[in-house]
């Protein structure tokens, strides 16, 4: 019963749609109709307005780590339940027809929460990679990677978290086919901090 509370806590948080409801505060619209139609910080930052990015990858890294924070009461196992379920409920939000986004910066906040050293090493992968490619998604698919491995190494986690952690990753992974696609292709679209592109 905890583990099920921690997943359907996790997903409840996970599951607010912070990009959607700044764009509206901010004025750029339905964040639905712009860039790739993602609901995360990546795509609003697509919109030229760099505050109101930086205010979603916050609050949705937040509730990604706010669950796991709550559910380490019950232990390990719990704590990566609900951070498993905090991206969940970002990749498919109940507020928005399941409909959701890739759930990287959720997926970071969950991070931090569980394991700092897998964070940081996740934060300095992402941003060498993001830096020298300008490719967001392929950042996020190389860190996530390593964060995985990092923790599976470094941390004395049950079976059940480990599992979890393994399923978090593999969601991210999952959430990104279309991405690994156009780069493969050459097609993915880049960063761009100066343009409104």
């Amino acid at each position: 019963m905890t583990l099920l509370l921690a997943l359907i806590g996790g997903y409840l948080i996970g599951s607010i749609p912070f990009g959607v409801l700044l764009a509206r505060v901010f004025g750029l619209g339905d964040l639905r109709k712009v860039g790739s139609g993602n609901i995360g910080a990546t795509n609003v930052l697509r919109t030229g307005n760099k505050a109101a990015a930086a205010l979603t990858l916050l609050l949705d890294a937040l509730k990604g780590a706010v669950p796991v924070w709550i559910a380490w009461a019950s232990g390990p196992e719990a704590a990566a339940i609900a951070g498993l379920g905090a991206v969940l409920g970002h990749c498919f939000p109940v507020w928005l027809n399941f409909k959701g986004g890739k759930g990287v910066a959720t997926f970071l906040g969950a991070l931090l929460a569980l394991d700092w050293l897998a964070f940081l090493a996740f934060a300095v992968v992402w941003l060498a990679v993001a830096f020298v490619s300008k490719y967001s998604s392929l950042a996020a698919l190389v860190a996530s990677l390593l964060a995985l491995g990092v923790t599976l190494i470094t941390g004395a986690w049950p079976m059940l978290g480990a599992l979890a952690l393994i399923a978090l990753v593999a969601l991210v992974i999952q959430r990104h086919h279309q991405n690994i696609a156009r780069l493969r292709r050459g097609t993915e679209s880049r960063i761009s901090l100066g343009s409104k592109k």
